[in-house]
């Protein structure tokens, strides 16, 4: 189950087909679970990024991982939440000259990697998860 929640004003049409695409991404990585994705604005992911990374400004993705909580039980695969500011994917998209389905199925992609464990804090690991990234969304069709 795949829940999706739009905690902003903003009506957007992209968000309609997030269904479709995170069935993709579960389909993708061959994977049967459950996560959530939460749209906010730039003010609640600052507030989320300084609770919860010590981090004092807006960041466009989060991702909280259950499965790295030794105190979770797994009973069937919860693999976490994403939140995603809605701000940042209207400034990245015209910043990178794309469009805002583009950059918010890429802010789903690499929330929803982070949720499998994915990282790129090291080179290597970058050298794994951004070509991944890129497969996914352009076998879906979502280029830049």
């Amino acid at each position: 189950m795949i829940e999706i929640n739009n905690l902003t004003n903003e009506k957007l049409k992209e968000i309609d087909e997030l269904n479709d695409y995170t069935k993709y991404l579960l389909d993708f990585m061959k994977i049967d679970a459950s996560f959530s994705i939460i749209i906010v604005d730039n003010e609640k992911i600052h507030e989320i990024n300084k609770e919860y990374r010590n981090v004092d400004r807006p960041t466009d993705v989060i991702s909280f991982a259950l499965e790295e909580n030794e105190d979770y039980e797994v009973k069937e695969r919860l693999l976490g939440d994403i939140y995603i500011s809605i701000d940042k994917v209207y400034e990245q998209a015209k910043e990178y000259g794309h469009s805002v389905k583009r950059e918010l199925f890429f802010l789903v992609t690499h929330g929803f990697l982070h949720l499998l464990g994915y990282d790129h804090m090291k080179k290597e690991d970058e050298e794994i998860m951004f070509p991944l990234q890129e497969e996914i969304l352009d076998s879906y069709g979502v280029r830049r």
